[in-house]
């Protein structure tokens, strides 16, 4: 397929896979401007596309898609940046290969999980040479963490009481689309229990949307109508993204 990758000045098409890594598009480009890949920054819908990622996880990306490209002046004292590596994530029935910066957040880590597999965040533990590794206080370097380093993530069990604790409330904003009541932001109360078809039916019923289909995307993945904002990580403050659109069966989605 083929995207427009839009600069302050022009713009030119490229041709891409679906599936095509970010870093791939990037030394494309690299190769058509001469800028190096750790000088650009690509965006869609203002998400910064990240590095270990694919186009496909992007559900606004397809044939014609605008990608911004902009350029970040860095120091030459600090190019190339030799801090990107690839980890091994290891569930028990699978593993992942992800690219990650080594003075990533272990939290930062964990979004890029969520990302990718599709994982609820509050759901792991990681674990890396027998030690668990703290959301807060450490970055990947400090464990040590190397090319082809292995991490472990564990599944917390959780019993009813767990997984249905006490509903909180949680201020959200809404963020619309360009061509959907001119990109508005809107701050929303609801529940964290709430299931993401009650918090589309509370938009209409507001008349905060006009009628119609939408998806919902939280942290860059299509969020599933049948399960509540605490089950896709959602904290107070959090944006949501809609777009016009419906997901198919078969996996694909329409918007606009």
């Amino acid at each position: 397929m083929k995207i427009i990758i839009v600069m302050k000045d022009c713009e030119f098409s490229l041709d891409v896979a679906f599936q095509e890594p970010i870093l791939e598009v990037k030394g494309k480009i690299q190769n058509y401007l001469g800028i190096p890949l750790s000088s650009q920054i690509l965006s869609v819908c203002d998400w910064e596309l990240i590095d270990g990622l694919d186009l496909s996880d992007y559900p606004l990306i397809s044939e014609g898609t605008k990608i911004a490209l902009f350029i970040k002046h860095i120091p030459p004292a600090l190019e190339p940046n030799n801090n990107q590596i690839k980890v091994t994530v290891k569930f028990s029935t699978r593993k992942l290969e992800v690219s990650v910066d080594k003075y990533d957040t272990i939290k930062s880590l964990k979004e890029k999980i969520h990302i990718v597999d599709g994982t609820p965040i509050k759901r792991m533990t990681l674990f890396f040479c027998g030690s668990e590794m703290d959301d807060d206080f450490r970055n990947l370097s400090e464990y040590g963490i190397q090319e082809c380093s292995e991490i472990i993530v564990f599944l917390k069990t959780m019993t009813r009481i767990m997984v249905e604790p006490p509903a909180n409330i949680l201020g959200v904003i809404i963020q619309t689309s360009s061509c959907l009541l001119n990109a508005a932001k809107i701050p929303v109360e609801t529940s964290d229990a709430s299931r993401v078809e009650e918090v589309r039916h509370m938009l209409l019923e507001r008349r905060i949307l006009p009628v119609d289909e939408y998806i919902f995307i939280h942290k860059q993945r299509i969020m599933r109508e049948d399960c509540s904002l605490r089950w896709h990580g959602v904290e107070n403050g959090d944006y949501i993204y809609v777009f016009k659109g419906s997901v198919t069966r078969s996996g694909g989605y329409g918007t606009i």
